[in-house]
């Protein structure tokens, strides 16, 4: 796993302004994947995020890379809280409904269309995604919008100009730690 996957992938969450982020990456061997996260959590963990498998498999891992305290209050909402309980979420904290990801994720081989609340997404979203079975939406961009349009388009925006930010200073030589923001 490599410090431009990070960059590539996760600038909004490293930045603060966006809760989690998804990418997926190979490894030799499982031993090094261990150590990039260990690396990685060190690193990282200091300005509040932090770096786990989500899922991993024939030398290739799911990367979750997240803001503990963000999800906290993201799952804290009511209407988040329904979506997770009927998907059989039990618990009251992000590690054990991470857990519960982590095993739907392994269970059925795909995302669980929940898999947004833990990315920040609006629940409104996430729950048309759901009802609608991923039909209808108003617009698409990072997920599919199903309720404020507007705002989801200014959080793409704002989502794209902040990677491309921190996708060219990494390029001038600007580090992942460096980067992140402590939130």
């Amino acid at each position: 796993m490599s410090e431009e996957l990070i960059v590539r992938y996760c600038s909004p969450t490293l930045a603060g302004i966006k809760t989690g982020s998804l990418f997926s990456c190979s490894y030799s061997d499982i031993s090094e994947m261990r150590d990039s996260l260990r690396y990685y959590n060190r690193l990282l963990g200091k300005k509040g995020l932090r770096v786990l498998p989500l899922y991993s498999r024939n030398n290739r891992a799911l990367i979750y890379v997240y803001r503990p305290s963000m999800l906290a209050t993201d799952l804290r909402d009511i209407g988040a809280m329904c979506i997770l309980r009927e998907r059989g979420y039990v618990g009251s904290t992000p590690v054990s409904f991470i857990a519960r990801l982590k095993r739907r994720i392994a269970d059925n081989g795909d995302f669980p269309h929940e898999i947004g609340l833990f990315l920040g997404y609006p629940v409104e979203d996430v729950h048309g995604f759901i009802e609608n079975k991923a039909e209808g939406c108003k617009c698409v961009g990072c997920w599919k919008v199903y309720g404020d349009m507007e705002m989801a388009q200014k959080l793409f925006k704002k989502y794209k100009k902040c990677t491309e930010v921190y996708c060219l200073q990494y390029a001038r030589g600007r580090s992942v730690e460096k980067l992140t923001v402590s939130v």
